[in-house]
C-alpha cells in the first residue's frame, strides 16, 4: 500500500493557507510538524469536555483526564514496542536527554569513564554532556564521520572501550538527514558494558521504531515533529534503570509520601513526572501517535525515501553549484535536503524562497560543529513528512532558479523577481 499525499494533504488545515499570496509550500517539517484535524480535534475535546487534573480528582471529569492521559502512554509504548512503565513524559525531547544526564548520569559518571557521542549531534544531546562533564571529569569523544556525513563505524572499537559508560546519538541526523545503523552502535556499546542513549526526534515520526529489537537503554522523541502539539516529549528507559535512577525535579505525582523529615518517591513512570503534566498536549501527542498509526509507518518511510529520491534526482540534475550533504543513497537518508547553493548566503536563500510561499529552513540547526567542521556557516534545509508530495519538490527547484537569477542580477535589483510558478494544488505527478 502506498500513501495516498492527496487524501492525506486534506487532514491538515493550514495547507490552505496562502503566503505571499501563493500557496504554502511547507518544506520545514524536521523543525515542527503540521497537525492533523485528528490532534487539533483531540485538544480542543479534551478542553471543552474533559478538563481537570489527573490521578488527584475523584470525580467524572479527573477520571476521564486521567484514562485519556494514561492511554496516550500506552500508545506512544505501543508505537515504541515498549513497557508503558518505561515511558516517561517530559516538556520536550531535550528535556529527556538532560533527564538522562541529571540522574542517570550524575549516578554514574566520574574521572576516569568516557561518554561517546557523534559528529552529527545536535546541541541537544552535547550541551548537557558538556555541563555534567564540568562537574564530574569524564572525557567526552566524537565518532567521526566520512564525507557523506556518515558514521565512519570503524571507530567504533576506537573510540568505545572499557571505560566508556554510555554511548549517545541520533538515529537521524537533523541537519543531513544521515539514517545512523544505531543497532550496531547498540551492540558496540553492550559489548563493551556501555549504555545507549537514541535521540529518535527525526526517526519515530518518519519509520518504525522498536525498541526491544534495538536492545535501546535509552530512546526519546519530541511530539511537536510527530505530527503532535508542542510542549512534549517522551523518554523511552528501561525499566529497571528508571528504578535505580534517582528524581530529577520534585513535587506533585513524583511523591509518594512526605514526612517532616524525608520524602519517598513515586514508582516509574511517574516518579520523574513532577508537577501538573501537560495533560492537554500528552492527549494530542496520543492522536498523532493513532494518524500515523493509521497511515503505517512502513508507507510513511516508503514515502519520504521516494521523496528523497526524487529530490535529490531533481535537483542535482538542475543545478549546477549545488552542494547536498548526506548520503547520496535514498536508502541511508530522511526526507531531510540540505544544501548550499552557489555562493548564496542560506539566509538570503530561505528569505527568497519565503517570498514565494516556500518555508525552508536556514542556519546552524542547532549543529553548529558539524557545520564548522563541514566549512559552512550554515545551510538551506528543505524537509519533508506525510503531506509533502513531489510537486512541492519541484516548487523548490523553481524557487531556487529564482534566488539564483534575483542574485546574479544584482547590484540594481530591488525584490525577488515574480518568476516562481507554485502549483495552487499540489499534485503528485
Amino acid at each position: 500500500m502506498t500513501l495516498d499525499v492527496t487524501a492525506v494533504r486534506a487532514d491538515f488545515p493550514i495547507l490552505e493557507r496562502r503566503v505571499h499570496d501563493r500557496p504554502l509550500v511547507y518544506l520545514d517539517s524536521a523543525n515542527t510538524s503540521q497537525k492533523p484535524n485528528a490532534v487539533i480535534d483531540a485538544i480542543s475535546d479534551h478542553y471543552r469536555n474533559h478538563n481537570a487534573n489527573i490521578h488527584r480528582a475523584n470525580h467524572v471529569l479527573g477520571e476521564e483526564a486521567t484514562a485519556a492521559y494514561e492511554d496516550a502512554r500506552e500508545k506512544v509504548a505501543s508505537l515504541l514496542n515498549a513497557p508503558p512503565e518505561g515511558i516517561v513524559f517530559t516538556r520536550q525531547h531535550h528535556r529527556a536527554i538532560n533527564l538522562v544526564a541529571r540522574t542517570w548520569g550524575a549516578a554514574n559518571l566520574g574521572a576516569g569513564d568516557n561518554v561517546v557521542l557523534t559528529q552529527l549531534e545536535h546541541h541537544s544531546n552535547i550541551v548537557p554532556w558538556y555541563i555534567l562533564r564540568e562537574e564530574k571529569g569524564f572525557e567526552i569523544r566524537f565518532i567521526e564521520v566520512d564525507d557523506q556525513q556518515r558514521l565512519k563505524l570503524e571507530q567504533l572499537s576506537q573510540k568505545i572501550d572499557a571505560r566508556t559508560k554510555l554511548v549517545s546519538l541520533n538515529h537521524v541526523s537533523n541537519s543531513t538527514g544521515t539514517i545512523n545503523p544505531v543497532a550496531e552502535v547498540i551492540a558496540a556499546a553492550h559489548r563493551a558494558g556501555a549504555l545507549c542513549l537514541v535521540d529518535g526526534a527525526q526517526s519515530v515520526p518518519h519509520m518504525p521504531v522498536d525498541v526491544k529489537e534495538l536492545d535501546a537503554d535509552f530512546y526519546g522523541f519530541t511530539g511537536h515533529k510527530a505530527l503532535g502539539p508542542t510542549g512534549v516529549g517522551v523518554l523511552y528507559a528501561r525499566p529497571e534503570l528508571l528504578e535505580e535512577m534517582p528524581p530529577f525535579l520534585g513535587g506533585g505525582e513524583m511523591i509518594r509520601r512526605v514526612d517532616f523529615e524525608r520524602a519517598t518517591f513515586n514508582d516509574p513512570p511517574w516518579k520523574f513526572e513532577a508537577g501538573t503534566p501537560n495533560i492537554a498536549d500528552v492527549v494530542g501527542l496520543g492522536a498523532a501517535v493513532d494518524y500515523l498509526n493509521s497511515l503505517g509507518l512502513d508507507e510513511v518511510r516508503a514515502h519520504e525515501r521516494d521523496l528523497a529520491g526524487y529530490a535529490l534526482e531533481t535537483l542535482r540534475s538542475r543545478f549546477d553549484g549545488l552542494t547536498i550533504y548526506g548520503p547520496d543513497d535514498p536508502e541511508e537518508r530522511g526526507g531531510i535536503i540540505s544544501l548550499n547553493f552557489e555562493e548564496i548566503h542560506p539566509h538570503d536563500l530561505g528569505q527568497v524562497l519565503d517570498s514565494h510561499g516556500i518555508a525552508v529552513r536556514a542556519g546552524h540547526h542547532c549543529t553548529q560543529p558539524l557545520m564548522r567542521l563541514l566549512g559552512v556557516s550554515g545551510t538551506a534545509r528543505a524537509s519533508f513528512h506525510v503531506y509533502t508530495n513531489r510537486g512541492e519538490v519541484d516548487a523548490l527547484a523553481d524557487g531556487l532558479e529564482a534566488a539564483r537569477n534575483y542574485f546574479r542580477d544584482l547590484p540594481g535589483q530591488t525584490a525577488p523577481p515574480d518568476s516562481v510558478s507554485v502549483p495552487e494544488e499540489a499534485q503528485e505527478p
